[in-house]
């Protein structure tokens, strides 16, 4: 199984590796770090300008500079990747259109079993400008992991062995959720959630063989939000390693006006998030 890590060196991109390690223990990993504007840190630029003599020379080195910081960045990744007991090699990758852009951009050209990254959480303004991994959700055409450093000990433990509950509406994108499932976690006990009146009007169908159906009720109100409250409180009742749900590949303002169970899931589990494109690349 390959991967493809988003990384950066922040707690929460150290979390991830330690997260996707334990999910997938066998896997080689990229861990990728996408340097985007300025290409440099706020530190290192500072003390590049002291030594400047002019605007060429300082463009030339926060180039050059930050390049090396970037490399010694993603060493300290795939150090880390390393001692867990992963295979793993860097990637670098400059980008002028953002983090998650970029990501998405490699996840098309290496095409890894899936993308993983580390999610620091944001809200109001941050949130709707897009972080990281919700970029990277809307964009990448194969699955992606996002997983929070603010894991509790129980969370943590459930990776090895916990099950892996899935979002089943009776839709294409449930279909591509749990053929992903079914891939990603082989010898994994596989529950796919219908949550009852999400979407009274939906014909009903049968979860694949081996997966066991899991009918739960909204705790309150309907919709996206009541959906993914279902869904967070079946894997905290079976200890879930994680939750994978389809994706529909709304708009970013829809998205963000009107909400998703993908979007919902993401903003409110702690536990990791496997989102499918309902179209995955082939």
């Amino acid at each position: 199984m390959d991967l493809l890590v988003g990384y950066d060196g922040s707690p929460a991109a150290n979390s991830a590796i330690r997260v996707a390690k334990v999910l997938f223990p066998e896997a080689h990993a990229w861990i990728a770090l996408v340097r985007t504007p300025p290409f440099a840190s706020r530190e290192l630029r500072r003390r590049l300008r002291l030594s400047a003599r002019n605007i060429t020379e300082l463009s030339d080195a926060v180039e050059r500079e930050g390049e090396h910081e970037a490399q010694l960045i993603v060493d300290t990744g795939v150090a880390l990747a390393g001692a867990l007991g992963w295979s793993a090699e860097p990637l670098l990758k400059q980008c002028w259109s953002g983090e998650g852009i970029g990501l998405a951009q490699l996840a098309e050209e290496r095409r890894p079993d899936a993308v993983v990254v580390g999610s620091r959480g944001l809200s109001g303004s941050e949130a709707i400008l897009g972080s990281v991994s919700e970029l990277l959700v809307h964009h990448s055409t194969r699955p992606v992991l996002v997983s929070r450093p603010t894991m509790l000990a129980a969370e943590y433990e459930a990776l090895a062995a916990g099950p892996v509950v899935i979002g089943f509406d009776h839709s294409e994108g449930a279909s591509a959720a749990v053929a992903a499932a079914q891939h990603l976690f082989p010898g994994r006990e596989l529950l796919a959630v219908s949550v009852a009146a999400d979407e009274p009007g939906r014909a009903s169908s049968a979860p694949p063989e081996g997966v066991s159906l899991v009918t739960a009720s909204p705790h309150r109100g309907r919709g996206a939000g009541a959906t993914a409250d279902a869904l967070i409180a079946v894997a905290d009742k079976h200890h879930a390693a994680a939750i994978v749900v389809g994706s529909r590949g709304r708009s970013p303002v829809r998205r963000v006006l009107l909400g998703s169970v993908a979007n919902s899931v993401l903003d409110d589990s702690h536990r990791p998030v496997l989102v499918v494109p309902q179209t995955p690349a082939p």
